[in-house]
């Protein structure tokens, strides 16, 4: 395992983070998610650990709490060990102030969270996506108290769009409060939106990048190919939203990839990810115990610069305004050549 550094904070996590989602669930989309059993994440915890994983996903609405639960009891002799991560926003009851980011919701959320995963403090609190009726500023003086009690060490964001993002640090930074430190974001060959605005804002301001979904919900798993979808989670869950036409044309090349190093599918599509020196983690999930092994050898896989060109061609995102507008290049002197490349990276 490989480790690396988590922003600007001197914490190294594992490029590979254990993602909890499948733990828990009975009845419903949970339990189409995952299902997992307290023996069985025992076994899947730790397993990772073993592996060099040091940093677990977890969130408060996974099984409506039960993920967190059982991510504790699994992690009991071990928390010392592992940097651990969870998540606010979502309707945790029937109550009217039950889901959110008001500081009501938070404050009530947390301690919540913490008696589930058997813990006095959580290393990573993210929200999971954003919350339009509270302001941001209460949002971040809820984290900051929190920050500041000791119950929570560093905050983070998910799933928000750049300019919201961008918005927060400029709130932190001028009312002196903790500022976000990562984004838990969706990027994969099959969707790489987050590269317009997002990866960009990471780069300047210093934030890291964890990435969920990956192989996008299964579908870069080489279990789905344009002959027969196969079985899992996208069969029943068909989550996230790809352009499947465009997700079959990536997986005949990464299954090319796959062949020539006598890998996985999914090694391959985990390795592009990580290529990516952005990112920071890469959030791993997993219902069986060779599925996490297969996921765990990613981590040694090299590609080349011409199997990345490869990849980059057929995944590639069409230019979205205003980048191909800046991709004219007005004022390059005449003669000069247009380079439109950089803009298409």
């Amino acid at each position: 395992m490989k480790y690396r550094l988590f922003a600007d904070t001197g914490v190294f996590v594992s490029e590979l983070c254990l993602g909890t989602m499948t733990f828990g669930g009975q009845g419903g989309m949970w339990e189409t998610i995952g299902g997992l059993q307290q023996g069985e994440v025992d076994k899947l915890v730790g397993r990772a650990l073993d592996g060099g994983i040091n940093f677990i996903d977890t969130a408060n609405v996974y099984s409506t709490g039960e993920s967190e639960t059982m991510t504790g009891k699994a992690l009991k002799g071990h928390r010392q060990d592992v940097i651990l991560a969870t998540k606010v926003r979502g309707r945790m009851g029937p109550g009217a102030n039950d889901v959110g980011l008001s500081r009501l919701h938070i404050m009530q959320s947390v301690e919540a969270s913490l008696k589930r995963l058997g813990t006095d403090y959580i290393d990573l609190y993210q929200i999971h996506r954003s919350d339009n009726l509270t302001n941001i500023e209460d949002t971040l003086r809820a984290l900051d108290d929190l920050v500041h009690q000791g119950k929570v060490r560093y905050i983070g964001c998910s799933n928000l769009p750049a300019w919201e993002l961008m918005k927060s640090l400029g709130v932190s930074r001028a009312e002196n409060l903790q500022r976000f430190k990562s984004t838990q974001s969706f990027y994969s060959l099959a969707g790489r939106e987050l590269e317009r605005d997002t990866i960009p804002l990471l780069q300047d301001q210093g934030l890291g990048l964890l990435v969920w979904s990956p192989l996008a919900g299964g579908f870069l798993s080489g279990k789905f190919t344009r002959d027969g979808e196969g079985s899992g989670r996208r069969a029943s869950f068909d989550f996230p939203p790809i352009d499947k036409d465009k997700g079959y044309d990536i997986v005949e090349v990464l299954s090319a990839i796959a062949g020539d190093h006598n890998v996985s599918v999914a090694q391959i599509a985990l390795a592009w990810v990580l290529a990516n020196k952005t990112v920071t983690s890469v959030i791993i999930g997993a219902r069986k115990m060779e599925q996490l092994e297969d996921n765990l050898g990613a981590v040694d896989v090299e590609l080349s610069a011409d199997e990345l060109a490869k990849l980059d061609e057929v995944s590639r995102l069409p230019l979205p305004y205003p980048a191909w507008m800046e991709s004219m290049g007005s004022d390059r002197r005449p003669g000069e050549a247009r380079n439109f490349s950089a803009a298409k990276k």
